[in-house]
């Protein structure tokens, strides 16, 4: 009986070391299979000496290799994942600094996709828990057309703390809001930012609250925003009125008139030179 248990631990920990060494293997053939395709993309990277990422590779260039890396992969989460758990295998500390330059990279290609795998996977490792990676991940899945999952993450993450919360961000959600025809949700949010008396700095964000009024039927809500903001719109206005002013200003500027130049004071000018020029006929005559 003794040697029958101790048979079937003995089998259970081979299975177990097993397990283990299948799992090493593939996590050191991911590696290899990602540095590989870099390395091929990138011909700073094709020197011997530096077949390992972590080995005399320069900062410039390990991100130009993830950033390579990342646009080649397909459409899989576990393939971006595992390209970004490589990369970062190599580094004594998380670089925060350099997946942020990533991030922006990727936005310039309009990757929306992948700026949300890469964000995603940053913070399930606990990083970038910022203001200003919650606000690139909300725009981020706005441009991914994943609304839904916006308002899904800005409950769990932004809208606890709006006192504080960027006017910026927040415009930016109630246009997503406003956009996809999710009125109730834009409404209750205003109504959050009434609470902490934070005034809008937009007169669109103002029009857009009032016509969510609108289209939702509460028509008394809709006449108590536009009463109370009212004075953005006159702002806004005497701000319009003086760009004109500064505007006209510069252009009689660079024609050469005064700025408070009538046309009487024009067309005096222009008489008092033909007479100029009749005198000085008549004198060589």
């Amino acid at each position: 009986m003794i040697g029958h248990l101790t048979r079937i631990g003995v089998g259970r920990v081979q299975t177990l070391t097993n397990f283990r060494f299948k799992a090493t293997i593939e996590a050191r053939m991911l590696i290899s299979n990602t540095h590989s395709a870099a390395v091929a993309a990138s011909p700073l990277l094709q020197n011997p000496r530096r077949n390992q990422i972590g080995d005399n590779v320069s900062k410039k260039d390990k991100i130009k290799f993830l950033i390579t890396t990342l646009l080649d992969l397909n459409d899989s989460k576990d393939s971006v994942y595992g390209a970004l758990d490589a990369w970062v295998a190599w580094e004594q500390k998380f670089p925060i600094a350099s997946i942020k330059q990533v991030l922006i990279a990727l936005e310039k290609e309009q990757q929306w996709h992948r700026v949300v795998q890469v964000i995603k996977w940053m913070l399930s490792k606990g990083q970038g828990t910022t203001m200003g990676t919650y606000a690139q991940f909300i725009r981020a899945l706005d441009m991914d057309h994943r609304a839904k999952e916006a308002h899904e993450f800005w409950l769990k993450k932004i809208g606890r703390d709006l006192h504080s919360v960027p006017w910026q961000l927040c415009n930016r959600m109630i246009s997503i809001y406003y956009r996809n025809n999710m009125l109730e949700n834009l409404v209750k949010l205003f109504k959050g930012l009434e609470a902490f008396d934070r005034q809008p700095p937009e007169k669109s964000i103002v029009q857009k609250v009032a016509d969510s009024y609108e289209m939702l039927g509460l028509l008394e809500e809709k006449e108590r925003v536009l009463e109370k903001y009212n004075h953005i719109f006159v702002e806004a206005g005497k701000g319009r009125n003086k760009k004109l002013r500064n505007a006209s200003s510069k252009k009689n500027k660079k024609s050469g008139k005064p700025k408070n130049e009538s046309a009487s004071d024009t067309l005096a000018d222009a008489v008092d030179d033909k007479k100029l020029s009749q005198s000085l006929s008549e004198h060589c005559r």
